[in-house]
C-alpha cells in the first residue's frame, strides 16, 4: 500500500503475510533495475495465492547476472515495465505484512526507490526480514543465507535464484523459524 511513511520492521511471527522476492540486473539499488518480482500470499501459515511476473528493465542484463538467475534480455523483452509490475504487486499485497530474506538491505530499497519515482509515495506495509529473524532464533549457525537456512531445515533449494521458487522456499523457512521460536517459549 502506498503511504507517506515506510512501514515498520517487525521481528516476530505473523500468520498472515505476503512473502516476496526480486531478481535484478545487479546488486545496487542506486543503479540497477528489477527483472522479476514474485510473491506468495499466506493465510494461517499456508500459501493461498501466488503472484509472479518478469519485468523489462529497459536495459541490458549483464551476463554475470544471467548466470545467477537465468533471466536473459530475450526472456523479458515483452514483459511489463516495473511501474506496471510494482502496481500489480502492491494490489496483490494489499495491506499485509511483507516478508522476505534480506529485504531491509536489498529488495525494499528497489521498491521504495521506484514507488517514490513513480507515485511520489513509499510503501507503508510493515515488514519482517527473515535474515534478521533467523539471526534472532538460530544462534551460531555458520551462514544465514536463504540456501543455508533451507538446508538447515531440510527444505529443497532446487530452482533457487528465481523469485517464485525463492518465495516458496523462504515461506517454508519462515514457518520453521516460527515453530522453533514457539518451542523456545515453552
Amino acid at each position: 500500500m502506498l503511504s507517506d511513511l515506510p512501514g515498520k520492521k517487525l521481528n516476530t511471527y505473523v500468520p498472515n503475510y505476503v512473502l516476496f522476492d526480486l531478481e535484478t540486473t545487479g546488486m545496487f539499488s542506486s543503479r540497477d533495475a528489477v527483472v522479476e518480482i514474485s510473491a506468495v500470499k499466506v493465510k494461517a501459515g499456508r500459501i493461498v495465492d501466488e503472484f509472479t511476473t518478469l519485468v523489462n528493465p529497459q536495459r541490458h542484463i549483464p551476463s554475470s547476472v544471467v548466470r545467477i538467475h537465468g533471466i536473459s534480455d530475450d526472456m523479458v523483452k515483452d514483459s511489463p515495465c516495473f511501474k506496471t509490475a510494482l502496481s500489480d504487486f502492491l494490489d496483490f499485497a494489499e495491506d499485509e505484512v511483507l516478508v522476505g530474506h534480506n529485504i531491509q538491505c536489498f529488495d525494499l530499497k528497489f521498491i521504495y526507490r521506484d514507488a517514490e519515482a513513480y507515485w511520489g509515495k513509499t510503501v507503508g506495509n510493515d515488514y519482517i526480514d527473515t535474515l534478521y529473524f533467523a539471526r534472532k532464533i538460530l544462534k551460531g549457525i555458520g551462514s544465514y543465507s536463504l540456501g543455508s537456512l533451507a538446508s538447515h531445515y531440510g527444505i529443497s533449494t532446487e530452482g533457487a535464484h528465481r523469485a517464485l521458487n525463492d518465495c516458496r522456499m523462504n515461506q517454508q523457512v519462515f514457518e520453521c523459524l516460527a515453530k522453533e521460536m514457539l518451542k523456545r517459549r515453552d
